[in-house]
């Protein structure tokens, strides 16, 4: 019979942030594949958790992946990690999950923290729906031509951003898609766990010079000019019905 493979969703800072469930599949795995092997491996020392660690990145994951489809066809199970989180959200493990699938190996998500629901739950915007956009192209004109097309999204919007890259992406969407609120949540359930909220100018000003450390997750208003007037439409259309009769 063969293996599983395990998606673990592991802490984004806490290392106490981890079900029950996810320290026993770690446990009991042949091998676990992960982003950032160095972080893992200060997971591992944290709960005591002494099963076989290597990496897995963009790099190495073409000739990684084939040795996991064997042991998984031979029997063994493997976990997927993250270097923070859920696996597979901006990271190379789309690539594992569906070469495995498409070899039969059962792939099974162990749930857990998500940096994305996190800074949105405690954002204060509308988290009835959403974007993920993950990380923002590094060069200004594919960045901008993104936001471009994201300006009339009414949904919340949340986006990765890499602290040196934090001022030039507020610059831009402060302006391509105005001065909306948003809210930095940086180095989310840590010690220096920190929320700035305010407009894009307001953040913009808050944000200090050298960069902030620490991961930063990024949560933008929709835009609610024009959910406005998508309703404000369709009022006027029924209205219209109403008055001829329909």
């Amino acid at each position: 019979m063969a293996g599983v493979l395990y998606i673990v969703s592991t802490p984004i800072g806490n290392p106490d942030d981890i079900t029950l469930r996810a320290l026993r599949i770690l446990r009991e795995v042949a091998i676990v594949a992960a982003e950032d092997t160095q972080s893992t491996s200060a997971l591992f020392a944290h709960h005591a958790i002494d099963t076989p660690l290597t990496s897995y990145h963009n790099l190495n994951k073409e000739d990684k992946t084939s040795v996991f489809l064997r042991r998984l066809e031979d029997g063994q199970s493997v976990a997927l990690v993250s270097d923070a989180g859920t696996p597979v959200i901006s990271d190379p493990g789309s690539f594992l999950v569906t070469q495995a699938l498409a070899a039969g190996i059962r792939v099974m998500p162990i749930p857990g923290p998500s940096a994305v629901l996190a800074a949105l739950s405690a954002s204060g915007l509308a988290g009835d729906t959403f974007v993920f956009q993950g990380y923002l192209p590094g060069r200004t004109g594919s960045r901008r031509r993104l936001l471009e097309q994201m300006r009339g999204e009414h949904r919340t919007l949340i986006l990765f951003e890499y602290p040196n890259r934090l001022r030039v992406t507020l610059e831009d969407i402060r302006a391509v898609l105005g001065n909306r609120r948003i809210v930095l949540a940086q180095d989310l359930t840590t010690s220096c766990e920190e929320f700035v909220r305010g407009t894009a100018e307001e953040v913009l000003r808050s944000v200090a010079s050298p960069p902030h450390r620490g991961d930063i997750t990024l949560v933008v208003e929709g835009n609610r000019h024009r959910k406005r007037s998508g309703a404000t439409r369709r009022v006027r259309s029924a209205t219209r019905q109403r008055a001829s009769g329909l």
